[in-house]
């Protein structure tokens, strides 16, 4: 209050002159204090402004414009809000924090709220104010570290930083962390968005939880969007994505990481804006679009997330006040040796809260099914990639990093709490016990378990494929790298991933790891997938390999189509190897003893597990009513006659060989139907003999 009225400051850089305007009409002309500060008083009633409120007529060079004071408008943050934020605990955090349109005490405009607590000063600049914030400096929130401003006028498709005063007085312009839009890359500033989607898949989203995953049938075909074919946006990836992956039969897709980077090469693992959409491809709402279609044609959508670190981009979040915020302030816990990246402080409770909330916001905003959770491994271990002088112990003098043991268990509990039928899978690459374990059970280690649903097999993924890189002949002496899985098979609920990760670099595409001539190279993909997809555990299958690309995966190109193309000599061979893959998923699907006791020993059992000298593999799966399915793989390239194998009495029917004509193969067949007889063998009172087609995996049921 000034004497009868209440005084009104504006700072209007470059202004010649200031006035106040309430909505009556009454104009009162502010005096100029220098600097671009102008000042006058508003008579009022009380201590209120008068109730109709005012705005302000700045006089440029160009003329007058009447605009909004963003002052006049009480902070839109409520103390719950900011209680929740303090606490690290606010599971909606991208609708207090960020850019958000909104009409506030009668006006609409957007409010821009940002965590920087040890900030001088936060001003927000944008296409709205020539990018000069000097104008529009935010309030600080008392110890909340939150800056808030209500910009009215300010609506959707606007680009704004954050400009940061640092402790040391220097400055520097800032991406929104919580900006849920941004600039195609190169450019780098924050968009404000709001969703104007409507979503259709009601029906999906109720049925998704009524069987558990790991007792479902789960197959997945993973994909780089930007690259799986060049040039499409999220839309027209939705006419073409959604038939693909349902005529190939996956129940689900795996997006590499959507989230924005401003690198493509790093194929989404360096993520600067956590809550936006990569808008390479489109817009937020054109990325529900593609959900949606997905939806539509029953595929559930599981989307790579990359918690474990984040770039050193100078406009990003590294040392985002000034100070190391979101990651730890020592160096030798917050540089990752591997990546040239920064660890985030999963101790900071607001930092544990900007990712927990980012875990339930794409599962909530996008229908996101599930989670696969990068890097697990680099985050457990404060050793991680790290000599002995290079890191720092726990309170305890041990290697395990507690503050991110408790917040993926928080995350975990949070995203199942919150999204029934949502599913979080850990990369995880040692033997971590428990990973798949409730958080709520101690394991042997003491340690709760960290609450994921599916686990990624590296295990049995590095030695299947250290296997079948070997020649026939060598095979022998190597037989128990295909066995051995079965050892571990129930420590954790498994997925069998045969990712990106394998065909890149140097490490040649799934059909070239195979010895031999193409025909032979062929034969081993298909009698390997067939392997694959009957073992215990879900199946994982990157873009390219289900039609035996001969190339390495290439950001850039994307999957070989054209070896599919009729004029291709050799389409027949590719399109063979595809027609296997949607085959497996088929009859995958339609059998449950491949998945109703997926992380049950009861599923599985032996009928020859050593058979190095004939390089076979034959076991039992089980569904829940004891029904069983026979698999047998031969990775010999020889066709074994009358290969005799213990039994149940049962007669067999076969349901799938690998080697079929269709399929590119030889023709060689099991007689069908093939009946067993009491001649003992494998320890079973009845065997049944048939013939083995070379390099070839069979699927026998009962008739």
């Amino acid at each position: 209050m000034d004497g009868g009225g209440v005084r009104v400051r504006a700072l209007r850089p470059f202004a010649r002159s200031v006035a106040a305007v309430t909505d009556g009409g009454t104009r009162t002309e502010l005096a100029a204090e220098g600097d671009g500060f102008f000042s006058g008083v508003l008579p009022a009633k009380g201590t209120a402004l008068p109730a109709e409120g005012y705005r302000l007529a700045v006089t440029y060079d160009d003329g007058e414009h009447v605009v909004e004071d963003p002052y006049r408008f009480l902070p839109s943050l409520g103390e719950l809000d900011l209680h929740l934020i303090g606490e690290g605990r606010h599971e909606e955090l991208w609708k207090a924090l960020g850019s958000q349109p909104m009409t506030h005490e009668g006006v609409t405009g957007t409010r821009f709220a940002v965590w920087a607590p040890n900030a001088r000063g936060v001003r927000v600049a944008g296409d709205f104010n020539f990018w000069d914030g000097t104008g529009f400096p935010m309030r600080s929130l008392g110890g909340s570290g939150v800056w808030e401003l209500f910009v009215p006028g300010v609506g959707a498709g606007t680009a704004y930083k954050y400009e940061i005063t640092r402790p040391d007085g220097s400055r520097g312009m800032k991406a929104d962390p919580m900006a849920r839009a941004t600039e195609v890359p190169p450019a780098t500033a924050s968009l404000v968005t709001e969703s104007a989607h409507e979503w259709r898949d009601q029906e999906w989203m109720e049925r998704r939880a009524a069987v558990p995953v790991h007792r479902a049938p789960f197959s997945v075909y993973e994909v780089h969007l930007a690259s799986w074919r060049p040039g499409l946006t999220y839309r027209e990836l939705a006419e073409q994505l959604p038939a693909y992956v349902k005529e190939l039969g996956f129940t689900h897709v795996e997006l590499m990481p959507v989230a924005e980077h401003p690198f493509g090469g790093s194929w989404g693992y360096q993520v600067t804006s956590y809550y936006a959409p990569t808008s390479r491809l489109g817009s937020p709402d054109d990325f529900r679009f593609l959900v949606d279609a997905l939806h539509a044609a029953g595929i559930g959508v599981i989307m790579d997330w990359v918690p474990a670190h984040f770039p050193k981009d100078e406009w990003a979040l590294a040392r985002f006040d000034g100070t190391p915020l979101y990651e730890p302030s020592d160096p030798r816990r917050a540089e990752h040796p591997d990546w040239g990246t920064l660890e985030f402080d999963f101790g900071r409770t607001e930092v544990r809260n900007f990712l927990v909330a980012n875990a339930v916001y794409w599962c909530e905003e996008f229908h996101i099914d599930g989670l696969r959770v990068d890097a697990v491994a680099s985050m457990l271990y404060l050793d991680y990639s790290r000599e002995g002088g290079d890191w720092l112990p726990n309170a305890y003098g041990g290697r395990e990093n507690l503050d991110a043991v408790a917040f993926l268990q928080e995350m975990n509990a949070t995203v199942y709490r919150r999204c029934p039928g949502a599913v979080t899978i850990a990369e995880e690459s040692t033997a971590w016990d428990g990973v798949t374990r409730p958080t709520h059970l101690v394991g042997p280690t003491g340690f709760g378990g960290l609450g994921f649903g599916l686990k990624w097999n590296m295990g049995w993924m590095h030695d299947s494929l250290d296997y079948v890189a070997h020649e026939p002949v060598h095979r022998r002496y190597h037989h128990n790298e295909m066995t051995f899985s079965m050892v571990y098979a129930y420590s954790e609920n498994y997925v069998l991933p045969i990712s990106h990760d394998e065909v890149v670099h140097g490490k040649g595409s799934l059909v070239s790891k195979m010895p031999g001539d193409w025909w032979q190279q062929r034969a081993t993909v298909r009698a390997y997938l067939g392997f694959m997809w009957a073992h215990p555990g879900k199946q994982l299958l990157f873009m390219g390999q289900e039609f035996a690309q001969g190339a390495e995966w290439s950001h850039d190109t994307g999957p070989d189509w054209w070896l599919l193309d009729p004029d291709y000599p050799a389409a027949d061979d590719h399109r063979g190897v595809r027609d296997l893959v949607r085959d497996l998923n088929a009859v995958y699907a339609a059998t449950p003893a491949l998945w109703q006791l997926d992380t049950d020993p009861d599923g599985f059992a032996w009928i020859d597990g050593g058979a190095a000298e004939d390089n076979t593999f034959s076991f039992l799966r089980y569904d829940t009513a004891g029904d069983p399915l026979l698999c047998v793989s031969n990775f010999s390239p020889v066709v074994r006659e009358n290969y005799r194998l213990g039994s149940p009495d049962v007669v067999w029917k076969p349901v799938l060989n690998t080697d079929a004509p269709r399929y590119g193969g030889s023709g060689a067949a099991a007689a069908d139907p093939l009946k067993t007889d009491p001649t003992p063998w494998n320890g079973r009172a009845h065997s049944v003999s048939l013939t083995l087609p070379p390099l070839a995996t069979l699927w026998l049921r009962p008739a």
